[in-house]
């Protein structure tokens, strides 16, 4: 049985079928099941987060204290003895959900210490023990990540920050996780900027921080050739919180700063999809806009709630949204270095252990009924043929191709609609696009 979890929490969830009610089971993640040529463990590559499920704060937000029973922590002052006891718990998930992969940031597996020295000292002997679990387990590092936001000496920024001492700072923390996360064999390596951005205009100078940003960035990127270094670099969107604005906005904005500093070639995107919605967006745009460019890396599978207001992190619940996202993952290939890392917390009131389990349970199935109705409609084609017809003025003339092929004149074009006069109003059929879509996802009804 479980070390850490009650007596009702088995040692690994099975897979039962979509008839079994048993909340301990999967209903429809079958991880070796062929779906489109591929195991569903491929196409979906499940990651669990160390912040929000083992370090998270405790269920404590803005108006009230820690809520969560976290057994394991009882008795345990020493902060060392405690990351290890944290990590001892973490393997434990993963082996209970069956996951193959896990992330984390520095200071969730190893205490910040008083020194800089001090708290490299500390992740190193971390980090040789995370290896002996991943080498017992068979567990593999989905990407490590730098916390350069939660202490005060970050509180106006760090990349951005408007004094070169918190850079430097900001820059070793870089270097020891980029060592960390080699010696792991880490795939990727993230770099979200939590409070890179600005409260007000007034006392900032947008083009040096983003300069200075860039700068970093590419500090990282010679370190990463000197050393040999393989883990690819991602680059995760969010438009605001903690800041009122944030540099790397949303998909499309963080794209053009990596363009506008030539360091396009060197990233690709860690899209998460609560942040997508606090932009404005729908949870899947960002996943469709960095796809499209061929820029989407990995992705932080969870949710939030538009009635809220800020990032709240949710396990993801809603068929549509994990549908829509992994009609992108399949249409792609699927991904080569990332996943679906779970960047999700339970609610303030889920204060039980098992709590945990069963939140990355529902969102892992939710996921592979999502991965499901996608692979149906992909091979029926019939959303894809219907997208083709909307375009098909595009291939059907000679000038649409010549206009695509970058071959055609603004004269060309002009003369054509001289010719052909007053364009014939063409619908969008969206609410037959919605219709043929809920045939899939609710076949039932």
């Amino acid at each position: 049985m479980p070390e850490f979890f009650a007596d009702n929490v088995p040692e690994t969830i099975p897979y039962k079928g979509p008839t079994s009610k048993d909340p301990f089971s999967f209903r429809h993640y079958n991880p070796d099941e062929s779906i489109l040529g591929k195991p569903m463990k491929e196409w979906l590559r499940f990651s669990v987060c160390f912040w929000h499920t083992l370090v998270g704060g405790g269920g404590q937000d803005p108006f009230g204290a820690k809520t969560l029973r976290r057994p394991w922590e009882d008795g345990i002052d020493d902060a060392l003895e405690l990351a290890k006891r944290s990590i001892d718990v973490a393997f434990e998930i993963f082996t209970i959900l069956g996951v193959e992969y896990y992330t984390f940031h520095d200071f969730d597996v190893a205490p910040e210490m008083a020194t800089l020295k001090e708290s490299q000292k500390a992740l190193e002997d971390v980090g040789d023990y995370l290896l002996k679990k991943q080498n017992e387990s068979g567990v593999r590092l989905l990407w490590a990540t730098q916390n350069l936001f939660a202490h005060p000496r970050y509180m106006h920024g760090a990349l951005t920050n408007p004094d070169v001492h918190v850079f430097c700072y900001a820059a070793a923390q870089i270097q020891n996780i980029m060592d960390l996360n080699a010696k792991l064999g880490g795939a990727n390596h993230v770099f979200w900027g939590g409070r890179e951005g600005y409260q007000t205009l007034l006392n900032t100078d947008v083009k040096q921080e983003c300069d200075h940003a860039a700068a970093m960035f590419r500090m990282a990127i010679d370190y990463k050739a000197r050393k040999n270094y393989t883990a690819q670099f991602l680059l995760e969107p969010k438009p605001r919180e903690p800041t009122k604005h944030q540099y790397d906005y949303d998909a499309q904005t963080t794209m053009a700063f990596l363009h506008e500093y030539g360091l396009q070639d060197q990233f690709l995107l860690n899209i998460e999809p609560n942040h997508t919605t606090l932009a404005g967006h729908a949870p899947e745009h960002d996943v469709v806009v960095a796809s499209a460019y061929n820029m989407l890396g990995s992705i932080d599978s969870n949710t939030g709630d538009t009635l809220v207001g800020w990032d709240t992190d949710q396990f993801p619940m809603n068929l549509q949204d994990t549908t829509a996202i992994m009609s992108v993952v399949l249409k792609q290939g699927g991904f080569q270095k990332g996943g679906l890392n779970f960047d999700c917390k339970v609610r303030r009131e889920s204060v039980d252990p098992e709590d945990i389990i069963l939140g990355h349970v529902a969102a892992m199935d939710c996921y592979a009924l999502g991965l499901r109705k996608a692979a149906a409609m992909q091979q029926a084609g019939e959303l894809d043929s219907m997208l083709q017809a909307r375009y098909a003025s595009w291939q059907t003339g000679s000038l649409g191709r010549k206009i695509s092929n970058g071959q055609a004149t603004l004269e060309e074009c002009a003369e054509y609609a001289k010719e052909k006069g007053e364009p014939v109003l063409q619908s969008g059929k969206q609410e037959m696009f919605e219709m043929v879509r809920n045939r899939y996802l609710y076949p039932g009804n």
